[in-house]
């Protein structure tokens, strides 16, 4: 396979006249290197990738809603003096980033290491949801470990008395939760520096909740990675505050005690409504051949990509344009 791929090629003549060569395709980012080395160009794609499947259906608009909506914020990043990656927007859907390593064998990063990524991911949450439902459910979690009495009993959706941080892998095979000694351990963080990841993330989740709180929503989770510059500066990375990577809920609907899942959940909850998720955590458990994860019907598509394009406005207060 030849992948040096002529930028025209790739996205027209509005593009930059250098030839880029194939980096990485991950389940919804095709990733390509500029000619120095020095830099990425992220292609962000119309694919959706649940429970580590990626769809077989292309929804419409998708890819450029999350290009827009992780700018958004980047943007917003750089107003607050927080490192990023991010250097520019060739088109829509294209994302131009400074190159970090990714280093895959932990012995090989150390409190001295430079320009790389964190190989961990950071989740910040605000309510009781997703996973951590699931995990209170099956008694995994206790009340007491997220600040409230050992008899409370906690329902879906309940806002938690502090942000939790939590912490899983980002380059092995299947996500797993890590405690702060092993995260630190395996991504060579000083607890100076793990501190200074989650007072970030805070920092930066009080833009986001301040601005979506005018606009009708509520941030109720969010991941977040990070990498370090040349001088172990730390730097912000990859792609946050979109549908892809946080949830939000409707906040009328919330206070009516509804919950309108405004992110990729809502196709989650499709496969569970159709019950391939069962199916396809029953092969896991008993390790067996994976189904394959159905397409999207032709209404669901529409609503999906409908979906995407109501929440980049009503996080970004702009009008999608095509």
């Amino acid at each position: 396979m030849n992948n040096v791929i002529n930028n025209k090629q790739l996205i027209g003549a509005k593009g930059i006249n250098s030839d880029l060569k194939l980096f990485k395709v991950g389940k919804v980012k095709e990733v390509y290197e500029l000619e120095s080395g020095n830099e990425l160009e992220f292609r962000f794609t119309n694919n959706i990738s649940v429970f580590d499947k990626v769809i077989p259906t292309s929804v419409p608009k998708k890819g450029e809603t999350l290009c827009k909506t992780s700018t958004f914020w980047f943007k917003r990043a750089n107003d607050m003096n927080i490192l990023s990656h991010y250097i520019s927007n060739p088109d829509a859907n294209l994302m131009r980033v400074r190159k970090v390593d990714i280093i895959k064998d932990y012995s090989k990063i150390n409190h001295s290491t430079t320009n790389y990524l964190i190989p961990l991911e950071f989740i910040c949450r605000y309510y009781i949801a997703g996973s951590l439902y699931n995990r209170l459910q099956a008694g995994k979690v206790a009340p007491t470990s997220l600040g409230f009495d050992a008899n409370t009993s906690l329902e879906y959706g309940t806002k938690l008395p502090e942000p939790l941080i939590e912490v899983t892998t980002k380059l092995e095979p299947v996500d797993r939760l890590l405690s702060l000694e092993e995260a630190m351990k395996i991504a060579g963080l000083t607890k100076e520096e793990y501190d200074n990841i989650c007072d970030t993330i805070f920092k930066l989740d009080e833009k986001v909740n301040s601005e979506i709180e005018t606009r009708g929503l509520i941030h109720v989770d969010g991941k977040k990675e990070f990498a370090f510059d040349p001088d172990r500066n730390l730097m912000l990375v990859d792609t946050f505050g979109t549908a892809d990577e946080d949830r939000f809920w409707d906040r009328a609907k919330y206070e009516q005690g509804e919950f309108v899942e405004l992110s990729k959940e809502y196709v989650r909850q499709h496969y569970k409504r159709i019950g391939y998720y069962d199916s396809l955590m029953y092969a896991r458990d008993t390790s067996q051949p994976e189904p394959d994860i159905p397409p999207l019907d032709e209404n669901t598509t529409k609503a999906v990509s409908e979906l995407y394009v109501e929440l980049f406005e009503k996080i970004t207060g702009q009008k999608f344009v095509n």
